[in-house]
Order: structure tokens, then sequence, then C-alpha cells
């Protein structure tokens, strides 16, 4: 039987995880199996770099603090190795490192997650990772703006050009305001007739 001391670095160890998980946008539980050294590195580097961590975990630890979070469906996800990738400033970015390095290490797949509180399947996250970043959206909403901003110049200038060669004046100049025109009223008395005798 564990000792005292041991269950109490477990439970230590759960409370500590749960709360990094309640601070998270992002977790992604995810096999690690085939994975060498050096692809390890760089994947724990490349995920650094945006703010995420990455940790392998025991499943038992890991189950626990999901379950302490109020975090239900992917105790079923934690069997064989599991790698635990959480991040509490984006969740697209992390996604999309662990989707794109998954496709290139045949054995590493993700098993599921949680994305702001909610449980999402391998399949939910793929279908997320697959999306252009947001630096990518915003660009492609900003040509398509300036694209029809571009279409209604040509537009005005169409006109214009027409208006010319049909030889009407062409000018968009606001009327000066004419002068309000007051009749003038007399004061002067009708002059008087007088007969003579």
């Amino acid at each position: 039987m564990a000792s005292e001391k041991i269950l109490n670095q477990k439970k230590e160890e759960v409370s500590k995880l749960a709360e990094q998980m309640k601070a998270a946008k992002l977790i992604l539980l995810t096999d690690y199996r085939g994975i060498n050294v050096t692809d390890d590195t760089t994947l724990r580097k490349d995920l650094r770099g945006i703010g995420a961590k990455y940790n392998i975990i025991k499943n038992n630890i890991t189950k626990r603090a999901l379950a302490e979070c109020g975090i239900n469906g992917l105790e079923e996800k934690l069997e064989g190795p599991t790698a635990v990738v959480m991040s509490t400033e984006d969740y697209l970015e992390p996604s999309k490192i662990i989707y794109k390095f998954s496709k290139d290490n045949e054995y590493y797949t993700i098993k599921g997650g949680v994305i702001d509180g909610k449980v999402m399947t391998a399949d939910e996250i793929i279908t997320l990772a697959k999306l252009p970043s947001r630096e990518t959206l915003l660009s492609m909403l900003a040509g398509a703006l300036l694209g029809n901003i571009s279409k209604v110049a040509v537009a005005i200038n169409q006109v214009r050009i027409q208006k010319e060669e049909a030889g009407e004046k062409v000018s968009v100049s606001v009327p000066a305001e004419e002068p309000a025109v007051v009749a003038e009223q007399t004061t002067e008395a009708p002059a008087e007739v007088t007969e003579e005798a």
C-alpha cells in the first residue's frame, strides 16, 4: 500500500495540474509512441515558442485532474502513452503544430482534447487545425474589402467617362445660395387729387 507521503504528493500533483487545466484555453491529449528524442525536442521547442506546454503525465493523474475540473468524456482516451499539451493563450496555433507533427510522424496521433471548456474529438480538433491562421483570414478579409472598394471606384469612373462622352458637363458642386428677394413696400400716402373750380 502506498505511503501517506506518496498519496499526498499525488494529490498535490493532481491539484496543480487541475489548476493549469482550468486556466487553459486548450488541452490536447496525444499518443506519442514512435517519437524519437530529436523530434520530441523540436516539438517541445515549437510549442514553447507560442506559449504552449508539452508534458508527459501519468494517465491516472490526468484523469483525476480532468475530473477535478468537471471535464468528462476523455477517460477512454487515457490509455497507453499520453502527452498533454496545454495553452492558456491560444488554441489554434498549438493545434496546428500538433496536427502538422502528426502528419509527419505516422505513429504520433491526436486522441482528443478540450477547447475553451468543451470536450472535442480528434476529428474536430483536426478540422480546426486545418483552418487558415488568424492572420491569413484577416488578410483574406482585407483583400476582399479592397477588391470591392476598387470595383466601386472603377464603376464610378466609368459613369463619369460615359457622361463626358455624351457631352454632359460632369461636375460635383454645391450651388451657391441665391439671395432672397424681398418685395419692397412703399409707405408713401396716395397723392391727393384736388379739383379746381
